[in-house]
């Protein structure tokens, strides 16, 4: 057993032993023993800064710390059947209702044409998803249903997704790890299967559904690194995948999967995303038409040279080009404000000049590292799959 499995083990131990003598009304006791359940939740994230679980220890920190100040009658009541570990059979209403607070499902309004610069992953989703929606007849085969866009971050993976949801009038769901492990202990696996009978529900209804999994690393990553209850998370996990993929079905529901850390993603788990798609920093064509698109409703000076621009800027990605017309923008929006010139509602910021966006530049560095340019090529030559 790994130390963070041993200091899991230890924390839940001792959060079971504070419910128990919360039941019992041994309230100085429950206090004591609670505290320290929460001393080694935020030991583990101190030990752990970048574990996927993270989010979901301090959640749970902060849930048996609010309780001690109950208990100390210091704020409003928390009922201690809250700090479970396993649900009960007779969940309170908020708790029934706490998955709905998990996921996005709020409809994408993402334009097919915005998605700038990912040729070849835009043909791989057409493939896999758009041409299947239109025509499932012609695919006798069936067709893909897990689909992986890995790469730097910034670069559109999930703009992606939401463009193809848009594209098919798709459900989309949209959920993050941390989410999906539940701050309710032992109700992760549940959330995992409502995700996906919310979808499938969706597709018998006629409408097309996408499950969108961010940072799929810190689901599915390497079984080393696995912790508590995330085992049978994944399995739930696969479980659904492999429903979802019975060639004998011609359900329309699909998992679009976004990580920066594909290597550490376990085999079982790449394996069912049939299209592995890279989605890499944009080249100069693709930096050329973002920074036209981004300005196209901007007011600017004959002597912006976009072709320039886009040359000043590479390595740097969708995200950062981005970013850097919002600053040039800001910056003749301040100089308007400063002017005093703002309340008059008539008055307009002047023209952007290239000086402008030239300025920004040189206080603006990628945050795509270029170090890490070659580990996702090397990943994409091994698993590549458009």
């Amino acid at each position: 057993m790994s130390a963070a499995e041993e200091l899991e083990k230890s924390a839940t131990n001792y959060a079971c032993e504070a419910i128990r003598l919360d039941k019992q009304g041994a309230r100085g006791m429950a206090i004591t023993t609670y505290q320290r359940a929460v001393e080694i939740l935020l030991k583990l994230v101190q030990l752990h800064p970048e574990y996927g679980l993270n989010k979901v220890y301090i959640q749970r920190a902060m849930a048996y710390r609010e309780r001690i100040l109950m208990l100390q009658g210091n704020v409003r009541p928390i009922e201690y059947q809250q700090l479970e570990e396993r649900p009960s059979p007779s969940l309170p209403e908020e708790k029934k209702t706490s998955y709905e607070e998990l996921v996005l499902k709020e409809k994408p309004n993402v334009k097919w044409e915005e998605v700038i610069g990912v040729e070849d992953a835009k043909r791989a989703v057409q493939d896999a998803i758009v041409y299947p929606v239109q025509r499932p007849d012609l695919f006798s085969l069936g067709w893909p249903r897990g689909i992986l866009l890995f790469g730097p971050p910034g670069c559109g993976k999930t703009l992606l997704a939401a463009a193809v949801a848009t594209e098919i009038d798709a459900t989309f769901i949209s959920v993050d790890a941390a989410s999906v492990m539940s701050k309710w202990l032992g109700e992760a696996e549940q959330n995992v299967a409502r995700l996906f009978v919310s979808a499938r529900n969706s597709a018998q209804e006629g409408h097309p559904a996408i499950v969108f999994i961010d940072e799929l690393d810190s689901l599915m990553g390497m079984r080393s690194m696995e912790v508590g209850g995330e085992a049978r998370v994944r399995n739930q996990f696969l479980k659904e995948m492999d429903g979802i993929m019975d060639k004998g079905k011609n359900i329309h529901v699909y998992v679009i999967g976004s990580t920066n850390k594909p290597w550490a993603l376990d085999w079982p788990f790449i394996r069912r995303f049939q299209k592995r798609i890279l989605v890499p920093p944009p080249d100069h064509h693709a930096r050329l038409k973002m920074l036209r698109l981004y300005t196209e409703h901007m007011k600017l000076t004959d002597d912006v040279d976009f072709i320039e621009l886009a040359k000043r800027t590479e390595g740097f990605s969708g995200s950062d080009i981005r970013d850097i017309c919002q600053s040039a923008q800001i910056k003749v929006i301040r100089e308007l404000f400063e002017s005093g010139q703002a309340n008059n509602k008539q008055a307009q910021p002047r023209p952007l000049s290239m000086e402008d966006f030239l300025e920004i530049l040189e206080e603006r560095k990628p945050s795509v590292s270029q170090d890490t340019l070659p580990l996702y090529n090397r990943w994409f030559e091994t698993f590549k799959a458009l």
